[in-house]
């Protein structure tokens, strides 16, 4: 794995390592949900508010990940379940945004609570996933939730036109049939769709999945308070 990590990215300390840049950011984040909830559309809203602020990239990248308007926000809520309604259930997971998620706090980046209570990063998958140094221990992670919730079956869905997919797919059944968890994993065109059009809990922190999904499980939330994860985590809100 040449030592890989996914953690901060060059200036990300200058970005978002002081008070005042937070405070600016939370700001900023007030405002994005103003123009939101009177539906402005989300990239005229952010150019907006990032002009205002003079934010940077990584900074808007944050701040729309953390927002939402309050008509969201009350549809996330409600379709919000808890550690008790997983039990005995089929849950679908979220592969790629659960997995880099989670190497990306446990390599000590950035993380970010929306107002959604949702943890994000600045991470993602650009056509190509690669294994890090973190990946095994966010799969450990994972194993560790399913046991304790006594979820009945865990889906994890990749993105199939992701390279190198199919072999993270591979590395978590392998996982699972080791330690007989009753895992399984799929490969789809279009993962969005598929989990938001799903009957099943989901487990993602994707803004357009939680939208339209029937039921979501905050899991990334769940293992930082469970399993005492040390983070660089910024509240939003």
């Amino acid at each position: 794995m040449n030592n890989r990590n996914r953690g901060k990215n060059t200036g990300d300390d200058t970005l978002f390592g002081s008070e005042k840049q937070i405070s600016k950011l939370r700001l900023a984040v007030e405002d994005m949900q103003y123009l939101l909830s009177r539906e402005y559309p989300e990239k005229a809203a952010s150019d907006l508010v990032g002009n205002r602020y003079r934010l940077k990239t990584s900074q808007i990248q944050a701040l729309r990940g953390a927002s939402a308007s309050i008509q969201q926000l009350d549809n996330r809520q409600l379709k919000h379940v808890g550690t008790s309604d997983l039990k005995d259930k089929t849950v679908y997971l979220d592969g790629f945004n659960v997995l880099i998620l989670l190497e990306s706090l446990l390599s000590e980046a950035y993380v970010f609570e929306g107002l959604d209570g949702c943890i994000r990063d600045l991470s993602g998958v650009h056509g190509t996933y690669k294994r890090v140094n973190q990946t095994l221990r966010a799969v450990e992670l994972v194993a560790s939730f399913y046991r304790k919730s006594q979820i009945d079956q865990l889906v994890w869905i990749f993105d199939k036109p992701v390279s190198n997919s199919g072999r993270i797919k591979q590395i978590i059944l392998e996982f699972a049939e080791e330690d007989q968890l009753n895992w399984d994993a799929d490969l789809q065109y279009n993962p969005d769709k598929f989990l938001a059009e799903s009957s099943a809990i989901v487990i993602s922190s994707d803004a357009w999945i939680l939208d339209h999904c029937k039921e979501w499980f905050n899991l990334i939330g769940y293992l930082i308070t469970e399993e005492s994860i040390p983070v660089n985590l910024i509240k939003m809100k």
